[in-house]
């Protein structure tokens, strides 16, 4: 029952929980009553903010699964960043947009290897504008599934958010649904499908990182990883 209520927090958030509660204690007893309601209730939010519940990852391996929480955007045919390697063909890019209240932890779309990164440094213009996928600050990620096909996924910080956050290195293998990052505060995430991907969402939508199904790949499309090797 308790496991209801006790969502485990991210690592990352317990020193701005620290800072938040250590201010609070310092109004409540320096006696500064109107400050430490408003301090309080930040540092619930901080706790709120930086939770990591845990998810049901689908297994089926056709499928892409949402990097993270949040409301879908926009769904654009847009030519991917040119260091992920994707081509320059337009793709569809389906933008999930990140408020202050949702979890923010970015998770991997499948499973595969961390084929390359590359991290640009940028504005911090409003996350939902659709300029903000190129003049924002972001870090781009393509995952190279074992079938060979590339998929693409890029952070990108928004007006509140100012820290891009990301665990993984090029060559690491990933499962599907693993955490491989997070943005600090309210931020936006693109996911970019491959030809052929059957997208199954819609702009307006809810999605849960790590659960929503969000695309279907063709299992006529791709090269098998050892006919790449060789």
């Amino acid at each position: 029952m308790l496991a209801n209520f006790l969502i485990p927090v991210l690592d990352d958030g317990w020193r701005f929980i620290a800072i938040f509660a250590g201010v609070t204690l310092l109004a409540a007893l320096t006696g500064i009553a109107w400050l430490f309601w408003p301090l309080m209730a930040l540092t619930l939010w901080s706790v709120y903010f930086f939770r990591d519940p845990p998810r049901g990852v689908p297994q089926e391996d056709g499928l892409l699964i949402a990097p993270a929480d949040g409301l879908v955007q926009m769904i654009a045919e847009a030519v991917p960043p040119a260091e992920l390697g994707l081509g320059e063909q337009p793709l569809t890019r389906v933008s999930i947009f990140l408020s202050v209240f949702d979890v923010h932890i970015n998770r991997a779309p499948c499973a595969g290897t961390i084929e390359a990164m590359a991290y640009r440094s940028g504005k911090f213009l409003n996350a939902a504008a659709e300029k903000a996928s190129e003049d924002n600050e972001r870090m781009a990620i393509a995952f190279r599934r074992a079938d060979g096909r590339l998929i693409g996924c890029v952070q990108i910080a928004g007006w509140v958010a100012r820290r891009i956050v990301c665990y993984i290195k090029p060559g690491q293998t990933m499962a599907a649904g693993e955490r491989f990052g997070h943005i600090r505060f309210g931020s936006r995430t693109d996911l970019y499908l491959p030809p052929g991907a059957r997208l199954l969402v819609a702009a307006g939508q809810r999605m849960i990182g790590g659960e929503t199904v969000m695309a279907e790949l063709d299992p006529a499309v791709g090269t098998p990883r050892s006919a790449i090797e060789f």
